[in-house]
């Protein structure tokens, strides 16, 4: 990771990490974001040099992004590669299948993201090994002899389910497995994967990160040379790269990260404790909750819970009332927005979830509304 520019020292709060990630060194008459640049060729005369030489393979408006998300997710820790990709799941594929070959295995989580079920097809399509085990009790220790690759997901989307990454990789690492976390909901406010042991932090800075539902982004941050190189040759082959304007528009956003995922946890805890109350509720889960079987880890290894709460309503037709009748909150898929989103899971299909399970996904309105609106709902859709 470049010392160059105006990032900010490892001392720093995350307020001022966020609003001075990544930015370059000031210039006179110069903005302290620079517009994106739009370029699918450089000017290149003579031998075959410098940063930028073609669009496919890097880009001024990514390279201070990159640099951005790796003070985010490591400060302070040399030798550390950040590369941003065109969404989440091009960024998960890229550390999947640069690092894996015929014969490997790999450990997935059995609860993790719906599209994981996708990758494991594919995988096994190519010969390598799938196992499979829950987040929670950190079950995956118990499959991982023999892996070249365990990946983690704590939390896990959409359960919530917690595991002690310390223990898994310490357990991995002395197995000769390298472990990839996926960071997507917790953030690097939240958590840091790299200063808990892990070899990848991976997350689809379409959700939290970016925060305002307009931009599909994916990024890597590890810190083994070899591996990372490997990383960056599979998005050279598969192009899987994000445009500039949205890479620009990542950049701006992350400088108010703090502001958003303090407000944001801090009233999902409130509409947790809330929901904790209702009869019609089961399964809350939000790990930030001090009675939540995950929240004796989380406190361990997190600095913020995030901003989804999940629970269960009886039936799907009271699901799908509940949602209805909601006003502060829109039904769409994904997470992480200022403005709060809730979807019931089983629509979907792919994740074992009951047909009642609501994803509730905390924006950045005022607690008091938000709770009234959730509390109302629930009235409103009760038979």
């Amino acid at each position: 990771m470049s010392d160059s520019g105006t990032g900010p020292s490892t001392s720093s709060g995350d307020g001022t990490r966020a609003v001075r990630a990544g930015l370059p060194e000031p210039a006179k008459n110069q903005p302290h974001l620079p517009g994106p640049a739009f370029a699918a060729h450089y000017h290149l005369p003579g031998d075959v040099d410098g940063p930028y030489t073609y669009g496919r393979d890097q880009n001024p408006t990514w390279s201070l992004l990159e640099r951005a998300i790796g003070e985010l997710e490591a400060p302070g820790q040399e030798g550390v590669e950040t590369l941003t990709f065109a969404s989440g799941m091009a960024a998960i594929s890229a550390v999947v299948f640069s690092q894996l070959r015929a014969g490997d295995t790999v450990v997935l989580p059995s609860d993790g993201y719906q599209v994981l079920p996708m990758v494991r097809e594919q995988l096994e399509a190519y010969g390598i090994e799938v196992r499979t085990a829950p987040t929670g009790g950190d079950a995956q220790l118990d499959v991982l002899d023999g892996a070249k690759l365990l990946w983690i997901e704590s939390p896990s989307n959409p359960g919530l389910d917690v595991c002690d990454i310390r223990r898994l990789v310490e357990a991995a690492h002395a197995r000769g497995t390298l472990v990839a976390v996926d960071n997507t909901l917790a953030t690097p406010l939240g958590q840091r994967p790299l200063e808990l042991g892990a070899d990848f932090a991976v997350a689809s800075g379409t959700k939290q990160l970016t925060g305002h539902g307009d931009v599909l982004l994916g990024y890597v941050v590890g810190r083994d040379a070899e591996a990372m190189a490997a990383v960056r040759r599979w998005r050279k082959i598969i192009g899987a790269i994000p445009g500039p304007m949205e890479a620009w528009l990542a950049h701006r956003s992350i400088a108010t990260l703090q502001l958003r995922v303090d407000r944001q946890c801090a009233t999902a805890l409130t509409v947790a404790e809330a929901l904790r109350k209702r009869p019609e509720v089961t399964g809350l889960r939000y790990p930030g909750l001090p009675d939540d079987p995950s929240h004796k880890i989380a406190s361990q290894q997190m600095r913020r819970h995030g901003c989804v709460v999940s629970f269960t309503l009886p039936t799907r037709a009271r699901a799908d009332r509940f949602l209805d009748a909601l006003r502060l909150v829109d039904d769409a898929t994904s997470f992480g927005g200022v403005r709060s989103t809730a979807e019931r899971r089983g629509r979907w299909g792919g994740d074992a979830v009951p047909e009642g399970f609501i994803r509730f996904s905390v924006g950045a309105e005022d607690p008091e509304d938000l709770v009234a609106d959730v509390l109302r709902a629930l009235e409103a859709s009760a038979e």
